[in-house]
């Protein structure tokens, strides 16, 4: 009989073996033969165009991302000008827009055929377009952009939250000693959020290389459309568990870019200081400067695609009003709610048992848990295909070995290879929400608790899991939000006649039909906006 204290162990282990196994999947099938040939077909013909156009791309999204955040949050952290506090949590909105959705809505605007040229073309009289030059939107660098201005409050928060926890007397040290704000800027804050930068940059670095919808949108041929187009086209799974391997090994590379660029960065500059004394105040040009960089971006990065979003869903209403917007829009929330609450469960046992049995496994579990939200979804996707698919056949070949009938495609043909899927993608958010929590617990509750004669369930029910139900809800929310706008893994790993919100949506994407696409898309936007607001409440109250 199994002992309660081997269940405690080897739970989190489960869960973590779990969570790995389609990544260790993909990392040996890329040693498999491929004999269908279709592998070496793709390296013969494409391949190094997809890693091009992957590579360019990435580099151009974090630099363009860098471009828009890092002003934004030197104006928003350390400057005074009018609507400060409305910028500081209005930038963060963009988060709510899915990519591919922006992509459509500036596709309309900007083609030959939008309001934009159409204008242009009635203003100067321009009868074709050989008349004049207008930059083509569906490009690589159309792609860069739209991808930059949905990205970039990744590297805002980080760069905010940076600027604000830097102590004020080293810059005004720097001041005092004949530094202009630029040169102080230049020489003590910036070198200061290295670190912020290098996370936020490698965050943007994997979700570009993660990017389907866009890209494909777009018709930029990269890694990610490879692996779809190789898994649903030619149906070689081995070819696209090969090309999924690459993109792990660029993963590989950021994270270890990331790491390698703060393994000497040590800083200890807290302080009692508070920002609002040590702020410039910002008059004349610098103070409209700020104010129309900080109002524009956010102008391009979500009010313009909301309020075109708004104007095609009351114009066609009553069209895309159906029966199929209320079912998808049922399948895409309790199938959030389930992942969210696995999730949470997730980070709860990996979490506890680090809580009651602290060491170096219990550090190397919460760690393998959390690896899956550094890869793709598209990767994620087959390396999740890969064992259940090779599970569903042996299962079918037993039962017609004993006579039995076939079940089918059980695992990998259902929803179940979804949620795990999602699971493998954002159980990381909710580990690491959990943890931070549970970190903040001092261990001498623990302690006092089990003096008074608590046992270990006891002292978690009781003392442990009271304190951190905050926490619990933030990460419960926040892998809600990232599994109701998930599209790359819900195409690739969907059961046949289920559609989320998502995949609704790219349904229309795909036929450039942004009137009946603009409703449901609303219903993602408004889905992510609430709880994003709930969060970034109860995130305010425990300050």
């Amino acid at each position: 009989m199994i002992s309660k204290n081997c269940v405690y162990k080897l739970l989190p282990w489960a869960v973590t073996c779990l969570l790995v196994t389609p990544i260790i999947a993909l990392i040996l099938s890329a040693f498999s033969i491929d004999k269908t040939g279709s592998f070496q077909h793709i390296i013969d013909t494409v391949l190094w165009d997809y890693c091009l156009n992957t590579g360019l791309l990435i580099i151009g999204v974090m630099s363009l991302s860098c471009l828009f955040a890092l002003p934004v949050a030197w104006f928003v952290a350390c400057c005074d000008f009018p609507s400060r506090k409305t910028l500081q949590w209005a930038l963060m909105l963009p988060l709510a827009l899915p990519p591919y959705i922006i992509a459509i809505v500036y596709t309309d605007l900007f083609d030959f055929s939008g309001p934009v040229q159409h204008f242009l073309r009635r203003l100067m009289g321009w009868q074709s377009y050989s008349d004049y030059y207008f930059p083509d939107i569906r490009t690589l660098a159309g792609a860069i952009l739209v991808l930059s201005l949905a990205l970039y409050p990744y590297l805002y928060l980080l760069l905010r939250a940076s600027f604000l926890s830097q102590s004020g007397s080293l810059f005004q040290a720097a001041r005092s000693l004949g530094a202009s704000p630029w040169q102080a800027f230049k020489r003590v804050s910036f070198p200061l959020s290295r670190s912020s930068l290098a996370v936020g940059l490698s965050l943007i670095a994997m979700e570009s290389l993660g990017d389907f919808a866009t890209v494909n949108y777009f018709a930029v041929q990269t890694l990610t459309t490879a692996v779809y187009d190789t898994w649903l086209e030619l149906g070689s799974l081995s070819s696209a568990a090969k090309i999924s391997s690459l993109m792990l090994l660029f993963v590989v590379i950021f994270i270890g870019l990331e790491s390698h660029s703060r393994r000497k960065q040590k800083s200890y500059q807290r302080s009692g200081e508070t920002k609002r004394e040590l702020r410039f105040v910002l008059h004349g040009w610098k103070k409209w400067g700020a104010l129309s960089f900080s109002w524009t971006l956010l102008f391009f990065a979500f009010l313009l695609p909301l309020s075109v979003l708004i104007y095609y869903a009351s114009h066609y209403f009553w069209a895309s009003f159906n029966i199929l917007l209320w079912r998808y829009t049922l399948n895409s929330v309790w199938l959030a709610l389930i992942v969210a609450s696995l999730g949470l469960v997730v980070a709860l046992i990996v979490n506890l048992y680090q809580r009651l049995q602290p060491g170096i496994f219990a550090k190397i579990s919460i760690r393998l848990s959390s690896l899956g939200y550094a890869v793709p979804g598209t990767v994620v996707a087959i390396g999740v295909l890969i064992p259940f698919s090779s599970l569903d056949l042996l299962l079918n070949k037993w039962l017609v070995a004993f006579n039995l009938p076939s079940v089918g495609l059980i695992f990998s043909g259902s929803l179940f290879v979804l949620v795990i899927a999602y699971l493998v993608r954002f159980s990381a958010i909710a580990v690491g929400s959990v943890h931070s929590n549970l970190e903040d617990v001092s261990p001498t509750l623990d302690l006092a608790a089990r003096s008074l004669g608590l046992t270990q369930g006891q002292m978690l029910r009781r003392v442990n899991l009271p304190l951190i139900k905050r926490g619990m809800l933030t990460a419960f929310i926040l892998v809600f939000i990232e599994a109701m706008k998930e599209l790359p893994t819900a195409l690739l790993l969907r059961p046949f006649n289920f559609e989320t919100l998502a995949t609704y949506v790219y349904q229309f994407v795909s036929d450039e039909m942004i009137e009946h696409a603009a409703l449901p898309a609303l219903l993602i936007i408004l889905m992510g906006l609430l709880p994003f607001i709930l969060v970034n409440r109860l995130l305010e109250e425990s300050r």
